[in-house]
Formats: structure tokens, sequence, C-alpha cells
């Protein structure tokens, strides 16, 4: 049984609410133990690795960026759970740090010898042979010398800016025989491969880091000139600026305005070696306005990230075997109208197990070719690069077809790629529309409305994922097709509230955030509470993200003061205290963490029913956090076919069977990882976890 440790905080045990921040630390730690997790072949665990380092950068970008802010405007008021912001900084430094140290000694003491083992060799620049170092010398002067730039400061040339996320170095140099020690930066190109390959011969890969081979050929940069010192550092920026969205103000020149901000965005943490130069450090952190507290010093690899280069390795024996989605049976002939299928039964869809190109993107593409297809509107948040949605609805609008697509340009860190498909799409006529002023649209939703021999009949796709064919692939998404005339009608609605003017505040079936989402939620748990109260089933599953939000947690805490069984399965941060006695005795929260990332959302009530399956059901594209029920726009559908809600009802019993790669939540907020019992079934959730179990299922269920 393997223990995560509970976040440091002096009143840990006298707050009601975990820490948002050092909650997310501690999913990043489960991210980490996949690393040093053996079940997994070599080269998924240094995935994991480069993993663990993408996301510690995006929380430094968003979630430090944001707390440092605060603090330089004087807001110190605590959070719920009791922090200041630069206490919440002091704690994240701690944790943090050592989580990169641990990292570090899984990357030098496990992976490097292992990967040695296997036939790929990381070098060091000493280890190079005497033949390999002047054949690589000669490779470096001919194909990365030219490539760089070194810059120098001194009075005739200011600091250099330094881009976010980039690996630099930092050297001292001057005349020979002065005392003169002038600071000089040189990146490390991003358009060379990360990673040398001096010999690659079948099982023997001899590889050399770039940066290595840099800073061991510095004397060519500086002809004449003395090197004293060299430092390599990286550099991350605030995401997290400040701006004001107008509602006059044209929201694509706002966002484009805004990339350019943070282009140039206040410094939040530099990356060192373990013992960093200090004379270099120490013109580093002046010319960037950082402090001590801000250097994040450690062993190993400056960018991790760079291993997914080795990960991504043409080596299949040391990788996890390629997991090939289904085809749902009632898809499986590719000539049958997906149409007169959905007019059958509502289908519910869970990808990856089930293709979503067979399924989702068949959809729209059939829509796009259909005659007596009028009209077709989909929310684009996060695509892919060469997403066939785009292609389909360009292809319905050049066809004469009316096509209206919502494209969210504010999707963090996605907002250039979603300007760019925004242009592209107004280019062929198709009716691009960027959203409610002053919220994100974050709702999964298609709409098809077609000419039937009855008159005009909608078809809607409500999901949990992104139309994006790259992630569908790795994260575990729902969706449900169906012609339901109240959903498609409230589909209709939402469509008419982002793209045109709407004040609608009731929808039939719909969830709607920030209309009537969190109302609706609140109604959902106190009829559970007043069930449990008067001796009736109750009972409350949902599956998320992230929980977040005061008021939901409030009633949670009260519905399991009232004895309603809850079990939620949170991936990520989790700022509710379960099984804490008085107030969240029946509560029991748990994180799943593993192949592939668990991102639908799910909500079950008993409605006063014994049987889940006679329950209600929903899923939707929103987390329980304020940012979800107040300031997106979202969707949540109920799912009301009885095949359907079966197979809901078995996903939750997968996921609560889960002894292989669940971690329970602790009152204190550390994690316990589950183990399987040693008689458990090979393909059972006990033994083999959700993600094998899940897969095995939908080979079995779609088997035709």
């Amino acid at each position: 049984m393997t223990t995560m440790p509970a976040p440091t905080t002096s009143d840990a045990t006298e707050s009601r609410y975990l820490n948002r921040d050092l909650s997310w630390l501690e999913f990043n730690s489960r991210v980490l133990a996949q690393a040093g997790d053996d079940s997994f072949p070599l080269l998924e665990r240094v995935k994991f690795l480069a993993i663990f380092s993408s996301n510690l950068d995006e929380f430094f970008m968003k979630r430090v960026g944001l707390l440092k802010r605060f603090v330089l405007s004087g807001l110190e008021t605590p959070t719920p759970d009791g922090h200041s912001p630069s206490e919440a900084l002091a704690l994240i430094r701690e944790r943090a740090s050592a989580l990169q140290a641990e990292q570090a000694e899984f990357w030098l003491t496990r992976a490097v010898p292992e990967l040695a083992g296997a036939g790929i060799h990381v070098l060091r620049y000493e280890q190079l042979t005497e033949t390999e170092r002047p054949r690589i010398e000669s490779w470096y002067r001919d194909n990365v010398f030219p490539v760089l730039t070194p810059l120098a400061v001194d009075p005739g040339h200011k600091f250099p800016f330094i881009s976010n996320l980039s690996e630099n170095l930092g050297v001292l140099v001057g005349s020979p025989g002065t005392g003169e020690r002038a600071f000089a930066r040189i990146k490390i190109p991003d358009v060379l491969p990360r990673f040398i390959r001096i010999r690659e011969e079948p099982g023997d890969l001899r590889l050399l880091p770039l940066d290595e081979l840099i800073r061991n050929n510095l004397d060519d940069l500086f002809p004449g000139m003395t090197i004293h010192d060299v430092m390599p550092f990286r550099l991350t920026r605030n995401a997290s600026i400040e701006t004001k969205e107008d509602e006059n103000e044209n929201l694509y020149e706002y966002v484009e305005a805004e990339l350019q901000l943070r282009r140039f965005a206040s410094a939040v943490r530099l990356e060192s070696p373990e013992r960093p130069s200090p004379e270099v450090l120490g013109v580093v952190l002046d010319a960037l306005g950082l402090g001590p507290e801000d250097v994040y010093s450690r062993r190993g690899p400056l960018e991790y990230q760079d291993l997914f280069e080795i990960a991504s390795l043409d080596r299949p024996d040391l990788k996890l075997s390629p997991y090939r989605p289904v085809v749902p049976a009632v898809l499986a002939d590719e000539k049958t109208d997906i149409f007169s299928l959905i007019r059958e039964r509502d289908l519910l869809l869970h990808h990856p197990y089930e293709s979503f190109h067979a399924s989702v993107e068949r959809f729209i593409a059939a829509a796009a070719r259909d005659p007596d297809v009028l009209a077709i509107k989909q929310t684009i948040y996060r695509t892919s690069r060469d997403s066939p949605f785009v292609a389909s609805l360009i292809r319905a609008a050049e066809d004469g077809k009316q096509v209206a697509c919502l494209v969210e340009l504010r999707a963090r860190f996605d907002e250039q790629k979603n300007l760019r498909f925004a242009r592209m799409l107004e280019k062929h006529g198709v009716h691009v529309a960027y959203g409610v002023v002053g919220l994100k649209t974050h709702c999964k939703c298609s709409l098809v409305v077609r000419r039937e021999s009855r008159g005009l009949r909608c078809y809607a796709h409500v999901g949990t994922g992104n139309y994006n064919t790259t992630t569908a692939q790795l994260y575990t998404d729902l969706g449900l097709l169906t012609c339901n005339p109240r959903i498609t009608e409230d589909v209709v609605a939402l469509f008419n509230l982002l793209t045109g003017r709407s004040a609608q505040t009731e929808y039939n079936e719909l969830l709607v955030a920030p209309v009537a989402m969190r109302a609706k939620f609140e109604q959902l748990i106190d009829r559970e509470i007043e069930n449990a109260r008067a001796g009736r089933p109750s009972r409350i599953f949902a599956k998320m993200n992230a929980l977040e939000d005061i008021k939901i947690t409030e009633k949670l805490y009260e519905a399991s003061q009232a004895g309603v069984p809850i079990d939620l399965v949170v991936r990520g941060f989790c700022c509710l205290r379960p099984g804490v006695p008085g107030l969240s005795p029946t509560i029991r929260v748990w994180s799943i963490v593993g192949r592939f990332l668990e991102h639908s959302r799910v909500f079950h009530f008993a409605n006063g029913r014994e049987d889940p399956a006679e329950g209600d059901w929903y899923i939707g594209s929103g987390d329980w956090m304020y940012r979800n029920l107040n300031a997106r726009v979202e969707a949540a559908c109920p799912v009301y076919d009885g095949a359907a809600k079966a197979r809901l009802c078995r996903l939750r019993s997968i996921l609560t069977r889960d002894q292989k790669r669940a971690w329970d939540l602790q009152p204190d907020g550390s994690y316990i990882l589950r183990t399987p019992p040693p008689d458990a079934e090979e393909e059972s959730p006990e033994a083999s976890g959700s993600f094998r179990a899940l897969m095995h299922l939908a080979r079995a269920a779609n088997a035709v």
C-alpha cells in the first residue's frame, strides 16, 4: 500500500476544506508515481516523467503566477482553507521542490540505468569515446553552431528577452589576462532534436542531450575569450495575466493582444542545476526581478519534457500494446444511415474504448454530405491540428448548408490555434461566433437540422470531451447522440445563446451554466437529503476532474450528515475533506490515474430508487468548480435510455472496484493507493484496474 504524504499545513484538522493548490500538487504526485510503477513498460514510465513536468509547468504559469500577482497587489485575503497567498506560495515551494527531487531520483537511479539495460544509453559528454567525440564535434560545427546566437550583456547590449519555458546557458566570459567577467546568454534552439544520436545500431542507441553538446563546445562561440563559468537555466513566465474584456471590444483582437501580453509577462520561476553558479544566478535573478524563493535547483535535466522524444522511440517492446478503439456494434455497418440509428434509440458512447472516428466524426461527416441536412452547429474549445470537424464544416458550408461554429478563442494555451481555425472557417463561409462576453464557452455540443418526411428533425451530440481526434485516443470521455426533441430543443436554445443574444434561463432537460446548473444540482442534492431523512433510498455518485466549489461542497457535507452515501471520483484536486466524523462521515473520494486521462463528468442521484439503473444520470462538460458553475457556459445532459443507464451503472461499478489504479483521499489530504487482493481475477478491476477492465468490457460488448 502506497501513501502520499499530506500537504503541509498548520490547521489540517481545523479547516473544512483542503487547499486547492496543494491538492493539485498531490494529483501531480500521483502522476509521478506512475513513473515508478513497474507494471508499466519502461518507455511508458519515462513518458510519465515528462507528463509530470508538463503539468507542473502549467501549474506554475497559471496558479503560481496568479498567487504572485495577488501578493504583489497586496491581496493577502485567506482562501477558504485558511491560507493567505504568501503562505500558499511557501507551501507550494516546499512540496514542488520535494516532488522534483523525487522525479530526479526516478530518472537518475532507475530510468537511466534501465534504459541502458535496454540498449538506450543517455550519455554525459565525458562518456563519449575517443572516436565519438571528434565526430560529434564536427557534426556540431556543421549543424548546431550556425544556429546558435550568443547575446552579450554590456553597455551596448541590454539583457536579452528570455522566452517562456526556454532552456538557456548563462555564460561568464572575459578577455585573457584581465579580470573582466561579462555575461552572455545562449538559447538552446527549439528547432533541433533534443537528443543527438551518436550511434544507432540494433539494440544499441547512444544519445547525447543537445545542451550537453553545446555546453562542451562553447569555445567556438567565444573565440579568443576565457570562459569562466557556465550555468544552464530555464525560465517560466506568468500566464495568468490580468486583462478586462469589454463588451464592445472585438474578441479576436482582444485575444491577440492578450497573447502578446503573455509573451512578455513577468517571470515566476527559474530552474537551475543542483549547484548553480552564484555569479551567473545573481545576474539572471536581478535582470528578471526574481528572488531566491523563485529558484528551483535540482539534479537531472532541466527540461524533462525532452523525455517525450525518448518515450516516442520505436521500441514497441518497451511500450504498452497500442489500444485500437472498438467500433460500437450498432455502428459496425458504415453504409447504414447514422440518423436512422439515432432515431431508433439514443446512443451512449465511451471513448477511447469505443471509436471516436466511427461515431462522433462519422455523425458530423455524414451531416456534411447529406443533402437533406440544412444546418450544422458545433462548439470548438480545443481541437486537433488537422481537425476532420473543421474539414466537414467547411465542406457543408461550401455545399450551401447553414453552418455555425462557436470557437472559444480563450481556451488557455490553445488561443493561437483557435484564432487560426476561426479565420479558416470564416474564409470558407462558416458563421463563426466567439461566445458570450465575460464567459468561456466550455460545453461540448453539436446540432444537426435535417429535413425529413414529417418536417424538420434535430439531432444532437452532447459530450464531456473536446472535439479533438488526438485527445479522443488518450482521454476517457462520454457522449450522447440523440434526437429526443426535449433535449434537441434545449440544444437549439443553447446555440441561440452562444451565437446570438438570449436571456433564456430555463431549459427542458439540459443543465446549463451559468444560468441553471448550480441551482439544479443543489435541488438534486436536497432531494437526496429529504429521501435519506424519510428512510427512502438515497445515493450520490459523481465523477469529475476537480471539486472546489464551496457551496456544492457544503451541500455535500449536509447530505452526508443526513446519511446520504456519497461516492466521488475526482481525478485532480479536491477541496472537500471526506470521512470526517460529524462533517462528512459518508463521503468517499478517490482518484484514478493511469494509462488514459480520466476526463468524463458523470453525475448520479438515486431519486428514491434502490437500483442505480432506475435513478437519475447526467453526463456533462463541467466540474463542480466555481468557474464552471458561474463563469463558463456548460451543459450537462440527462441519460434516459435504459441500456445507456445500465452501461453507466457498470462504469460506476468498475470505478468503485478498482484496486490497481485508485488512490483514496484521506481526511488530512493524503492519498493511499489501493492494492489488489491476491485472489482477484486477472481481467477484473480489482486486479487490472479500471482501464484494462473497460477495454475488456468494450471488446466483449461490441463483438460483432
